[in-house]
């Protein structure tokens, strides 16, 4: 996928969300975006817990890759909460290098475990 189009979506979502500016639109912006970001947020540890119950390799091959997914889509989120200016002064720098910092290691996982199901089968 072309990174390009990338940037664009994320411009037009930022876009969207600085339609308005009255609180009324901003306060429902930032509802929708802090819903969606904790809601990725927490689907990376919830998933990592799972990987480590799997009853196969394949199974926490699994669990890891959506793991992985949910990192990214958390990045997005806090890009996006941060550039559309929707949820108010945070800490954004700190939470998107948490969040980097999470996303290296389980993509580091993913990998490692693929390689080893891989070689397993």
């Amino acid at each position: 996928m072309s990174r390009d189009i990338q940037d664009r979506a994320f411009r037009f979502a930022v876009a969207v969300c600085k339609l308005r500016t009255d609180n009324e639109f901003r306060d429902l912006a930032g509802r929708v975006l802090l819903r969606q970001l904790i809601a990725a947020a927490t689907s990376v540890g919830a998933n990592l817990e799972e990987a480590t119950a799997a009853q196969t390799k394949a199974d926490f091959v699994a669990k890891v890759a959506i793991a992985r997914k949910e990192c990214r889509e958390t990045q997005y989120w806090l890009r996006l909460a941060e550039a559309s200016e929707a949820c108010g002064p945070i800490r954004w720098r700190e939470l998107r290098d948490e969040a980097e910092s999470i996303g290296r290691v389980v993509s580091a996982i993913s990998r490692s475990a693929r390689r080893s199901d891989r070689r397993g089968a």
